[in-house]
């Protein structure tokens, strides 16, 4: 790719529709965020492809924790798959691992064999694998176009090294997408330092305060650590910064 390209990581319509305002080239279309990301809602996804302009890829999550799954869940991922492609997804974000810490290859066959034709992309299990060089030869095996990674480490940019590397083995075979911390201040760093040109970002500035005026403070409905009253949404304005240093990279812009 002799182009920067940037992907909105987004959990809304909101959120959808403010990142391809801001220059989105491609959604990953999710459901809570604030707990790492489950697959969204049919409902949500119809909104999205009315409503914007740009592929959607729709993440196949079906709880939230680890990646080790269970029969039961591994049914219900595949179905989803299959519901996700009937529905005119571009392509299914997932990622299922082993025990001791590989990508499952045979679940992972399952799932892409229920995408049929639509682009794969691994997810950030990959960065839970205990050898990224090996989870990259089996990635490209299975025929997955995209990896999503931070490096395996807590962001993109402290995790430069490891994408370096994982860029330089991956070639041409599959695009290597950088995701975590990514930010419109650190973007050429990480560009810098590892080479990558895909870009993977919620686009938030900071948390939007509820509407809610009466407000129970007493009683939570979700993680203790969450307020209730705090909405994480993609903000255009910083969408729209991060995509045009995305897109300054690369070939000739």
């Amino acid at each position: 790719m002799g182009r920067g390209f940037i992907e909105g990581c987004v959990d809304s319509l909101a959120s959808a529709l403010a990142a391809c305002r801001g220059g989105a080239d491609r959604l990953e279309l999710c459901a809570n965020l604030a707990i790492g990301g489950t697959t969204p809602s049919a409902a949500l996804f119809r909104q999205v492809r009315r409503d914007c302009g740009v592929p959607v890829n729709v993440l196949i999550r079906p709880r939230f924790g680890d990646f080790l799954y269970s029969e039961a869940e591994v049914e219900e991922m595949a179905e989803t798959v299959r519901l996700f492609r009937d529905l005119g997804a571009d392509g299914v974000v997932l990622g299922v691992l082993t025990p001791e810490g590989a990508l499952d290859e045979t679940v992972m066959a399952r799932l892409t064999a229920a995408a049929g034709g639509l682009d794969v992309t691994l997810h950030r299990a990959f960065d839970m694998t205990r050898d990224p060089l090996e989870a990259l030869e089996t990635a490209v095996s299975l025929g997955c176009r995209t990896i999503l990674t931070s490096g395996q480490a807590g962001d993109a940019l402290t995790g430069a090294e490891t994408l370096r590397a994982v860029l330089a083995r991956a070639g041409d075979r599959i695009e290597i997408m950088a995701g975590c911390g990514v930010r419109k201040e650190n973007i050429r760093e990480i560009h810098r330092r590892t080479g990558v040109l895909t870009f993977h970002t919620t686009g938030r500035r900071g948390p939007v305060d509820s509407g809610m005026v009466y407000r129970k403070a007493a009683v939570s409905m979700g993680l203790p650590s969450l307020s209730e009253y705090e909405l994480w949404r993609t903000d255009e304005e910083e969408f729209r910064a991060c995509a045009g240093t995305v897109h300054s990279l690369g070939g000739g812009l």
